[in-house]
């Protein structure tokens, strides 16, 4: 692979990652700091809708570019800067004072990461060959992870150091860094033409999709299976704060070194057991360490606030999220019609993303009524129905190499 394409994927699979936390459980810190009440925090899950109604407006993307870097490229700078600015529009808020400026301008955070990503993983899969489309997609997703520790662990040791505000107009300077990603990476142009219409653009992937043989299956998997670890990761960061009292310096240090060491563990793990073992058999193992994962927070709720329990929890949990990451993204690009992968993809991970925003949204209150030691088990018991679903993974009607 040639480097310039390499540093093209690390910066943009870093660019990727980075908002997510931001407008998710890094946000929460910030709210629950501010003296929210739990059902409100809860409710800032939502701001995270746009990850899972991305699909909506993908084929706009497919099929119309901006001037000047290409139909990809050009949709990549132009939503890298409306990220950069939200954030420092964001970050000169005074949550207390004017809570719906905050939620608007998170909002914009999200509908610009998200178009952001149809852009890049569109490009992804346009600028690598089939022979190493693999390895692209494990370093997106290897810059991908680590973003999201900066975003989430760094942001908490900075918020506790210097304040949310510097916290916030670092991460839009993060942002605006990874605009080079952009520059560098080659126009795909004449590699896929665009749709010659915008209905051509929108009834084809979901013409193509609707016509396969047990695709219910697959599109009901992708919603369930990461669902238990979306509802957990919900309110982890507000149980850790203020349920167990741990401090943001805490948090952020052990996210920051062993959460991080993990997580890329996770992924190279993740991606060695896809070359010694069917993709099925990787998703059930992967399944159920992410249903176990879960339950190391439960220990803590019944063993009280020790940092060791909360490294040794904190860091399973990373790796079963990054070992279950791979193997879920390969089975989601493996799925897609090479044709469409823009839109197709957009919908797979768009669906993955539903349970974070519209099942994550009632986790404040669900909290406050069970109590953290009961929350926990919920959660990991929410992880059943996806690994049901793997039951009937014969039925899922998918491309033959997606199967193997």
């Amino acid at each position: 692979m040639p480097p310039r394409r390499l540093v093209s994927l690390v910066l943009l699979g870093f660019a990727s990652g980075l908002p997510l936390f931001l407008t998710g459980s890094t946000l929460k810190a910030w709210m629950t700091d501010e003296g929210l009440s739990l059902a409100t925090i809860g409710l800032f899950s939502f701001v995270t809708l746009p990850y899972s109604l991305k699909v909506f407006w993908a084929p706009f993307l497919d099929r119309f570019a901006l001037p000047g870097l290409g139909r990809r490229r050009g949709w990549m700078l132009a939503t890298q800067g409306a990220m950069a600015l939200a954030l420092v529009l964001l970050a000169r808020t005074q949550p207390h004072l004017d809570l719906l400026r905050v939620v608007i301008l998170a909002l914009a955070v999200a509908v610009a990461s998200a178009t952001f990503d149809i852009a890049v993983d569109a490009w992804r899969a346009e600028a690598l060959d089939q022979k190493h489309l693999g390895l692209g997609n494990s370093i997106h997703i290897a810059a991908y992870r680590v973003a999201m520790l900066v975003s989430g662990g760094l942001a908490l040791i900075l918020a506790q150091a210097f304040g949310w505000r510097t916290t916030y107009l670092g991460m839009a300077l993060l942002t605006v860094l990874g605009m080079a990603g952009t520059w560098l990476a080659s126009n795909t142009d004449d590699v896929a033409k665009a749709p010659r219409t915008l209905r051509e653009a929108i009834a084809g992937p979901l013409k193509d999709l609707l016509q396969r043989k047990g695709i219910g299956y697959l599109l009901a998997f992708a919603v369930c299976y990461k669902l238990g670890d979306w509802l957990a990761e919900s309110m982890t960061i507000p149980f850790l704060l203020r349920g167990m009292g741990f401090t943001k310096m805490q948090i952020g240090t052990v996210q920051k070194t062993t959460a991080m060491v993990a997580i890329i563990l996770g992924g190279l793990l993740g991606g060695w057991m896809l070359t010694r073992m069917s993709l099925r058999k990787a998703l059930w193992i992967c399944g159920f360490l992410q249903a176990g994962s879960i339950l190391g927070f439960w220990v803590i709720s019944l063993l009280g606030p020790r940092l060791p329990l909360l490294v040794a929890a904190n860091s399973l949990e990373n790796l079963a999220y990054g070992m279950g990451g791979s193997a879920f993204a390969a089975l989601l690009m493996g799925s897609c019609n090479r044709s469409y992968t823009g839109t197709q993809y957009a919908l797979f991970s768009a669906l993955m993303a539903l349970p974070r925003t519209l099942f994550a949204g009632g986790t404040g209150f669900l909290a406050d009524r069970v109590g953290w030691t009961l929350y926990f088990p919920l959660c990991a018991a929410a992880a059943i129905p996806g690994l049901l679903l793997l039951l009937l993974y014969d039925r899922w009607g998918l491309p033959e190499e997606a199967q193997s």
